[in-house]
């Protein structure tokens, strides 16, 4: 089928020339060779699709018939190949994503993702647990800290900080932290990691050279949207990633504490299999969170 294909293709280039040579220079092979392949195209018909003479090339009555049709398979042909290329180049399919626990960053790139890819089947994990990308079938990941080699291509997203956040309420009743070790006489709010159960470290210098500073544990918590909460509340002072409460920062509904003892940085990747080439759907998932998650910064 795909020999008669080409044949017919031949057929239609030498009906469209009425001349072997300009097909064969075309093609870049030998006059010779065009004709053959037209020689076997009347043997496979059983008829002739040319008037050949020394110097003249024409087509017979039944070969006009046939160019008719064989322009017209082309045709559908050609349709079908670019159907075929703008679908490939079109995002859609299923998306299997990872994501960290704390949505609220994610919540407008996913559904601005949603509005310019409708074709695109969205399934996402929230977790903080680390994934095994390729292992538990993950398109891609995101992922915070510094990487390390695992056969996973990846992008930077930005840095971000984590930051001591208490509202101005709390900060008026309980007075404001001057250094590190006040958080001794201060309502702490924890955070424990779902998938180890150990609580997250604050980024503050050590009591000593050895020693960890060990601060009061009054709530612990495996959810961010509650200790964003009792912050608002007054209810006592939490450590959150900068990009999460940007907008009550801006608002003056939540101030920083100890900026000056907590400078800590950190990046946020997104990261899929280097074995994979980068589909539209993938692709255009990446430049969807290249160009807004924590693109507006954290100005506050």
């Amino acid at each position: 089928m795909m020999d008669s294909l080409g044949s017919i293709g031949i057929f239609v280039r030498v009906a469209g020339r009425l001349g072997f040579s300009a097909v064969a220079r075309d093609l870049g092979v030998s006059p010779s060779a065009v004709g053959k392949a037209v020689a076997r195209l009347e043997d496979r018909l059983g008829v002739r699709l040319f008037h050949r003479s020394t110097r003249t090339l024409a087509l017979t009555a039944e070969g006009e018939i046939f160019l008719e049709r064989c322009r017209r398979i082309l045709s559908e042909v050609e349709a079908a190949e670019l159907e075929m290329t703008r679908a490939s180049e079109t995002p859609q399919g299923r998306l299997r994503i990872s994501l960290p626990r704390h949505s609220g960053l994610f919540e407008p790139v996913i559904a601005d993702f949603m509005r310019r890819y409708p074709a695109v089947e969205l399934d996402l994990d929230f977790s903080d647990r680390f994934v095994d990308v390729i292992g538990d079938g993950f398109d891609a990941a995101v992922r915070t800290g510094n990487l390390t080699s695992s056969g996973l291509k990846q992008r930077r997203l930005g840095d971000f900080r984590r930051v001591l956040v208490a509202s101005p309420h709390y900060i008026e009743s309980h007075g404001r932290p001057a250094q590190p070790a006040d958080l001794q006489d201060h309502i702490c709010l924890h955070y424990r990691f779902h998938n180890t159960g150990k609580i997250e470290r604050w980024p503050l210098p050590p009591a000593s050279d050895d020693d960890v500073l060990d601060l009061p544990r009054m709530l612990i918590c495996n959810s961010v949207e509650m200790r964003i909460h009792l912050a608002l509340q007054g209810q006592g002072i939490a450590c959150l990633p900068d990009f999460i409460v940007a907008e009550h920062l801006r608002s003056g509904r939540l101030q920083t504490l100890l900026e000056d003892c907590t400078d800590n940085s950190s990046t946020m990747w997104v990261v899929w299999p280097a074995s994979r080439d980068l589909s539209p759907k993938l692709r255009a998932f990446i430049d969807c969170l290249s160009a807004q998650v924590l693109s507006q910064g954290t100005r506050y």
